[in-house]
């Protein structure tokens, strides 16, 4: 990889960083309870919703893993991203509104597993330590994957050593989310999403400009591999089977159950802002992964005809485009939004895993009584804590940042996305079935990754789709094999839904009038 001009670089790193440190600390004088800490005191406008939803998602993969995998595989990445765009929207239509108002209707749920527990009636919490469990499982690999993509970033563009790069990507994410918790979160998101966003925008431009246009770019590729331009076939010229195609498209099924995407539902200001929040998050995702795309094509042709066509890792080749063609300043910034799109997401995984340990675990299960600036001190405790263990796991440099994050998202979308998708919709769904639909898709997302073969090739199947199938079988089934509802507990989804639609109607009122 070419040389970066640290000065220039290290210069814009740090104005960056002091300008994200800047929003904590503004967040921390304003975050008093604990509703406000984790939830932002349910305050959030549809743009940072939209944008933190997004930028929180999306972490390092958007700026290295999609362009590097469009980079080798041409338009078979578009079956990967049209499946994210479909979660996306899907996500914002079906659980935004109707999670912003059940959550708060649910005693003003702070998370996902406590939602869980008042939505089903949970007594003795052990649907909600169950979910907490799984939350912090997850979400300690997923974190760790961010703090490895941090570390080679500042181990490629600074030359720091890998565990010394880990660190100090570390301590600058757990900063400002130990200071401002939510609100700064959802705000540096959305300075961080609106950054990634035009990075992913004006790298492709500038390089396929630097090659003459569309055209030749088409041309180069052709010539190099015209197997890059098609969507039925992969680069060898092998036909994608179903099983291929399923679980590339199969990835949006992990929006229904990501908690840190879903604490942006339930922190937005209200259910009227949700329309312009989707439109804004919609579109957003469709800018930043059509551009990721290009650039992982626009860099194939850019490395055939300026590189010899040679690359040794794939994944850098969003970098490599940005020191060969713009100044360094500018370099500066552009090579910031990777550092946005990793610190967007592990700040935002390490506030839900603290939010499961203070929330879920020390004030249901050990101090019920526990005073709200308690809680928040435990949840700052947890988030450095939290951060260290991370840490460890990241301090191997042979992670693989990318299967880390596939085994966290089908983790958490076979756990957790059934469950809360039907607990919004189907007023029959009882405590058992909700603590067994959480068990068996997590469970089954273990298991499944460990096999492989099987016939027709049926183990290779993106462990997300098993386990999402698996885990609404058994939310049905054991729904149905068990007691209905307590009538305090149908009778609570009534009234959930009585106040969705007593929410619409104000709207509708005040559209009209």
């Amino acid at each position: 990889m070419p040389d970066f001009d640290n000065n220039a670089v290290i210069a814009t790193f740090l104005v960056y960083l002091a300008l994200m440190l800047g929003i904590g600390i503004w967040a921390y004088r304003s975050t008093k309870s604990s509703s406000g800490y984790f939830l932002g005191g349910r305050t959030l406008g549809p743009w940072p919703a939209a944008l933190s939803a997004g930028a929180s998602d999306m972490s390092g993969w958007l700026l290295l893993g999609l362009p590097g995998f469009a980079f080798l595989s041409g338009l078979e990445s578009l079956w990967l991203a049209g499946g994210l765009l479909l979660g996306t929207w899907l996500n914002w239509l079906l659980v935004a509104r109707r999670l912003r108002a059940y959550t708060y209707a649910a005693d003003d749920a702070l998370t996902i597993p406590e939602f869980f527990a008042n939505r089903f009636g949970d007594p003795r919490h052990i649907l909600q330590a169950v979910a907490a469990f799984f939350v912090l499982l997850f979400f300690l690999f997923y974190t760790s994957s961010g703090l490895v993509a941090a570390g080679k970033l500042f181990e490629t563009v600074f030359g720091f050593d890998y565990e010394l790069a880990v660190v100090v990507g570390t301590l600058f994410v757990v900063s400002y989310t130990l200071f401002g918790g939510f609100l700064a979160v959802s705000w540096t998101d959305l300075v961080q999403g609106l950054l990634m966003a035009a990075a992913l925008l004006i790298v492709p431009v500038m390089a396929i400009s630097a090659d003459g246009g569309v055209g030749p770019l088409v041309s180069t590729l052709t010539n190099h591999n015209p197997e890059l331009l098609t969507l039925w076939r992969d680069n060898t010229g092998e036909a994608l089977s179903v099983i291929a195609i399923v679980s590339l498209a199969a990835w949006g099924l992990g929006y229904f159950g990501q908690p840190h995407i879903l604490a942006r539902f339930a922190g937005i200001r209200s259910t009227a802002d949700v329309p312009m929040a989707r439109r804004i998050a919609v579109s957003w995702t469709a800018l930043s992964m059509g551009g990721a795309v290009l650039v992982g094509l626009a860099g194939a042709a850019w490395i055939q005809t300026n590189a010899g066509g040679e690359l040794g890792d794939a994944e850098t080749i969003f970098m490599v485009l940005v020191n060969a063609l713009f100044h360094p300043v500018i370099a500066g910034v552009l090579l910031a939004a990777i550092l946005a799109a990793i610190m967007s997401t592990a700040d935002s995984q390490l506030l839900v895993s603290s939010s499961a340990l203070a929330e879920d675990f020390y004030r249901k299960l050990l101090r019920p009584q526990a005073a709200q600036w308690e809680i928040v001190a435990v949840g700052r405790l947890a988030v450095v804590v939290l951060a260290l263990i991370a840490l460890l796991l990241a301090f191997d440099p042979e992670s693989t940042v990318l299967g880390l994050v596939g085994y966290a998202w089908a983790g958490f979308g076979a756990a957790f996305g059934p469950v809360l998708v039907l607990s919004l919709y189907w007023r029959r769904m009882n405590w058992a079935g909700a603590l067994a639909g959480v068990i068996v898709g997590g469970v089954t997302v273990v298991v499944y990754k460990q096999l492989s073969g099987g016939p027709f090739g049926i183990f290779e199947l993106y462990e997300i789709v098993p386990g999402v199938l698996f885990a609404t079988l058994a939310i049905v089934a054991a729904s149905l094999l068990t007691a209905a509802p307590a009538p305090a507990v149908s009778g609570g989804f009534d009234r959930f839904r009585a106040g969705l639609m007593k929410a619409r109607a104000g709207e509708r009122a005040a559209v009209a009038g």
